[in-house]
């Protein structure tokens, strides 16, 4: 089968034949994630997924299928690879690149804006000589002032106003909105995060008042917060987006928001190589096939919640289970990995499902970065 098919075209594939370790991706279960979302978020205009989970064009066209048009992505090749989507499909996008884009990067932007007309681009901006830069490409692209609500990353401090009213002012009429990433609220326990969101928010809105913004958006939020975020009365009558993107596949990680109602449609098919010992295996999916950046452990086992899963090398998983059956030499086990993100950008190509039934190899088209237009 071709490796550009298209969902449901083509005889299904046969999951025992594929070598692993293999990204599988569930598109039943990704209609239903978005579906889950929209209703959380309270509908289509009010999110803004952000499209470094996906990176896959059919899950990418499920998004847009769903009614999203706006957009946030963190590197060019995501957004060219999304804005070819839409310029394919007859569809008019608003993106925001969630980065204070430099030298050639941001030259890389513009041409990308510039071979895609009729769709809305924008980028972060900090200071104001980014922000007069920007200006003048005269590439029409918008701007979205960044601040800093307390993670420490990226963005100006709150309580810098100085930098704040100069940025603004030197964006002018190419600003485009506020954005304020509260990624922190990730390593808040849930009960405290109410209050976290109680003493931010307000603040967000009251800065885009000081600046006199008017009509301008207000993004915030990504999947430890956007629920909280959504329904936030601060933002209420504000045109205010959130941006979760991991919702589309779901994680380990995102099992600690809280939220109900979504199903892990991400994994990653391994086969048990070694039985080194009692009470332990090994797969053949180590840290180039599942993300271990986040810890341990870096992934379970569907239907197997005893293994458990320890430190990973390059290409071998080992697992141990404290008693109980242990997976035979050669079985199939789908790992759920603790984080989707980079664990699909690790996969050059993703095997799509639906209907229980494999039925397409495509491209993981828009992993890694580009050097080159």
């Amino acid at each position: 089968m071709s490796t550009n098919a298209k969902p449901g075209s083509g005889p299904a594939l046969d999951l025992d034949g594929v070598p692993t370790p293999a990204l599988l991706i569930d598109l039943d279960r990704v209609r239903a994630n978005l579906a889950r979302s929209l209703a959380i978020i309270g509908g289509a205009d009010r999110w803004r997924p952000h499209v470094k989970t996906a990176k896959v064009a059919a899950v990418q066209q499920l998004m847009l299928e769903a009614g999203l048009r706006h957009f946030k992505c963190a590197t060019t090749r995501e957004a060219r690879v999304l804005l070819d989507l839409a310029r394919d499909g007859g569809h008019s996008i608003d993106l925001l690149l969630a980065m204070a884009l430099r030298g050639p990067n941001l030259a890389r932007y513009a041409a990308i804006a510039a071979a895609h007309p009729g769709q809305r681009l924008s980028l972060l901006s900090e200071d104001p000589a980014h922000a007069a830069a920007v200006r003048g490409l005269d590439a029409g692209l918008g701007l979205y002032l960044d601040l800093d609500p307390g993670m420490g990353r990226t963005g100006i401090p709150l309580l810098d106003w100085e930098r704040i009213a100069s940025t603004r002012a030197a964006a002018g009429s190419a600003l485009r909105g506020l954005h304020a990433y509260e990624g922190q609220f990730g390593g808040i326990p849930l009960d405290q995060r109410p209050a976290a969101a109680d003493a931010l928010y307000p603040r967000l809105v009251e800065l885009a008042e000081r600046l006199e913004l008017g009509e301008a958006e207000l993004v915030t939020s990504g999947t430890p917060a956007f629920a909280l975020a959504a329904g936030h009365p601060a933002f209420a009558g504000r045109r205010h987006r959130v941006s979760p993107g991991t919702v589309v596949y779901w994680d380990l990680t995102s099992v600690g928001s809280g939220l109900d109602g979504y199903a892990f449609a991400a994994t990653v098919l391994a086969t048990v190589v070694s039985r080194p010992a009692a009470g332990r295996l090994t797969v053949d999916a180590g840290s180039k096939a599942v993300d271990a950046a986040a810890g341990d452990p870096c992934a379970a086992v569907v239907g197997l919640p005893g293994l458990r899963a320890l430190r990973p090398s390059e290409e071998h998983l080992p697992m141990a289970r404290d008693g109980g059956p242990m997976p035979e030499l050669g079985q199939r086990l789908r790992l759920i990995p603790r984080h989707v993100c980079p664990t699909v950008n690790l996969a050059d190509e993703a095997l799509l499902i639906e209907g229980g039934r494999v039925t397409a190899r495509v491209p993981v088209a828009a992993r890694g970065h580009e050097t080159a237009g």
